[in-house]
């Protein structure tokens, strides 16, 4: 299939299953990226409910998906909510930046390998239900995904397009990426009411997600959970939001509890992580002006509400989890894992490192330098935002006594993801606004030399761990000046447009050619790559649903390219449940592996054995099913013997 035509059959499949979105949002008065992208996820979300709950098939719930769009058609209007200025602009940028994504997409790998297992059971099996999607048949929900949103949205393009949900997710961050965008530029829009500001925060967002890390950074993983939540619904979520404070119409409101709820369903946590700074701004607002409070009210119960109402629902999940309320051994086992990212005195007093919050490089470090200047701007509401959201960060992640509670309430994986929410790019795009004022026509020039400079000094630091040399004095002068500018902010200064619109795209520039000079794509570790031949053994020769039982890398891999469940997996790549247990089913395979007993896969409902002789040379008394240069199928009979040795 060439390029183009897969392009063109996931564009068509995308914008067939965020339809209904579209439908209902002009029904109920609102137009826009966030509004269609927020009602469509709920839509899907009753679609989806319907057909665990029948146990039916994917086909159940497109059909009903295209049926709730059609009975929404008569009750569209006219009017309501204008679009943000500038958005087709924006959205052709979007598209642009997709299309550069399609070169660096690579393979699926890492997380990707666990979103495509569940993706593919979706559009494979049959009796869909809740623990149809689990990558263990003797296993429990995941937590962070106990109601497969977002993977079923993935599997209803891959049936739509007729495409192999593997292609789905490698490429279907250029379709999402003028998406995200869209709904970046809303949020600014909403927040400055200005096209400078909201063009700027749009260009920081992407220089810090897409080219300060370069090779596509952040965006080539559009078509995973964490990422399109952080990228896409997260600011869909902020958009609507403060476009009800401006604006405070029921059409606004429940389309922000859509938002909010379809957040909280693909990403439980990063709902938790929007409301934060967005409490600090409302408190920032009513010290400085008192304004806002009555639709900052709504506004907030409108992102409270539907995220606490399946949380309640998540919460027996969430207590079976390890990682959750740890006990001492899990929380060492954590702090020992994070080590490079933490400052820690004992398990009972630890935070992050400040270095953490300028790893991304030049854009990170300008915006909390720029931080300060947000207390010359008290009565507008993007430096209530800036002031309130960065204290309400900052207080969270580097205070040791709230850090410690927080990382026991979302576990410390999660909690050390919350210092990305501090609101970089506003505090950038205001922050240079303010400057202009100040500056003059001098801000311009200052804006590319100080761009220049930051990015030879501190490019950033985007490995898996963190590593020295990168500086934590900004993040104290965030710190410092956030702390000074609630306490002291009122004066207004207002900004010069063209020069601060100049200065904000010069500075950007060097971030952007930076990442355009390291586009190739993030090579994946093949060693464990399956063979086509064993692909297609375990398609064919295995009925879908069975268990398989092998190695942990290649079960990890087994589940992503075909429609089994496996019994083992990388613990990193697996949740830490009562049920799941990944370090006990660790132990039990190196027993396996030492013994040959076969009492341990059929304990977990295994059928079907899949050795990898690279790593093991022991031989099965089994009838053999497959075999090549690498791997071997067995399947495992009800009253098979041992092994040969």
């Amino acid at each position: 299939m060439s390029s183009i035509l897969l392009l063109l059959r996931l564009a068509f499949a995308t914008a067939v299953v965020l339809a209904p979105g579209w439908i209902v949002a002009r029904a109920v008065g609102v137009r826009g990226a966030s509004a269609t992208l927020s009602w469509a996820f709920v839509v899907l979300f009753a679609a989806l409910g319907v057909t665990f709950f029948v146990r039916g098939t994917l086909t159940l719930t497109l059909v009903l998906l295209l049926v709730a769009g059609a009975a929404v058609v008569p009750f569209t209007r006219g009017g309501g909510k204008e679009r943000a200025p500038g958005w087709f602009v924006v959205g052709v940028a979007g598209a642009i930046v997709g299309l550069l994504l399609w070169h660096v997409a690579g393979e699926v790998g890492g997380d990707g390998l666990f979103h495509l297992a569940r993706v593919r059971k979706l559009v494979s099996l049959d009796g869909l239900s809740l623990h149809r999607v689990d990558e263990f048949a003797d296993g429990g929900l995941h937590p962070g995904y106990a109601f497969p949103l977002w993977h079923g949205f993935l599997a209803l393009v891959a049936k739509v397009a007729g495409v192999d949900p593997a292609r789905v997710v490698l490429h279907e961050s250029t379709v999402l990426a003028p998406l995200a965008l869209l709904t970046s530029y809303e949020t600014g829009w909403a927040l400055f009411h200005r096209v400078w500001a909201a063009a700027a925060a749009t260009g920081a967002t992407v220089a810090l997600a897409v080219f300060a890390a370069g090779h596509g950074g952040a965006y080539t993983s559009l078509a995973l959970p964490a990422t399109v939540s952080r990228q896409i619904l997260a600011p869909a979520a902020l958009a609507l939001a403060f476009a009800t404070i401006r604006t405070p119409t029921r059409g606004l409101i429940a389309s922000t509890a859509a938002a909010s709820f379809a957040l909280v369903v693909i990403h439980p946590t990063y709902a938790l992580f929007v409301l934060i700074p967005f409490v600090g701004f409302l408190v920032v607002r009513l010290a400085w002006t008192r304004e806002d409070m009555r639709s900052g009210t709504l506004a907030l119960g409108a992102l409270a509400l539907p995220a606490a109402a399946f949380a309640a629902w998540l919460y027996p999940i969430l207590r079976d989890t390890r990682s959750v309320s740890p006990g001492a051994g899990e929380k060492a086992r954590a702090v020992i894992q994070y080590h490079d990212q933490l400052v820690v005195s004992s398990l009972r007093s630890f935070h992050l490192r400040p270095e953490l919050f300028g790893r991304t490089g030049a854009v990170a470090i300008a915006a909390l330098l720029l931080v300060p200047l947000a207390g010359l701007a008290a009565r507008r509401r993007w430096a209530a935002y800036v002031v309130g959201g960065t204290l309400a960060v900052l207080a969270l992640t580097l205070v040791s006594p709230l850090f410690v509670t927080f990382s026991d309430v979302v576990s410390l994986s999660q909690a050390r993801r919350f210092a990305g929410f501090l609101p970089f790019a506003f505090a950038f795009a205001g922050g240079l606004g303010v400057l202009a004022g100040l500056a003059k026509r001098w801000v311009v020039p200052g804006a590319l030399a100080a761009g220049i400079a930051l990015q030879l000094i501190y490019p950033g630091d985007f490995g898996s761990g963190l590593r020295s040399g990168l500086p934590g004095w900004p993040t104290w002068i965030a710190a410092a000046g956030a702390l000074l500018a609630l306490g002291a902010g009122f004066r207004l200064r207002e900004p010069r447009e063209r020069p601060a619109g100049f200065a904000a795209a010069l500075f950007l520039l060097p971030v952007a050619i930076h990442g355009l000079a390291h586009w190739s794509p993030v090579r994946t570790d093949a060693a464990y790559a399956l063979t086509p031949g064993l692909v297609h053994a375990l398609r064919t020769d295995v009925p879908g649903g069975d268990a398989v039982y092998s190695d942990l890398e290649t079960s990890y891999r087994i589940a992503a390219y075909a429609p089994l469940y496996v019994c083992n997996g990388p613990p990193g790549h697996v949740a830490n449940t009562k049920l799941d247990r990944p370090y006990a089913r660790r132990r039990e395979l190196r027993s396996f592996l030492r013994t040959g007993n076969l009492a341990i896969p059929r304990r977990c409902g295994a059928r079907w054995l899949v050795v990898d002789r690279s790593r093991s040379a022991r031989h099965f008394k089994l009838r053999m099913v497959y075999r090549d240069g690498r791997y071997t199928l067995y399947r495992i009979a009800a009253t098979s013997a041992g092994t040969s040795g």
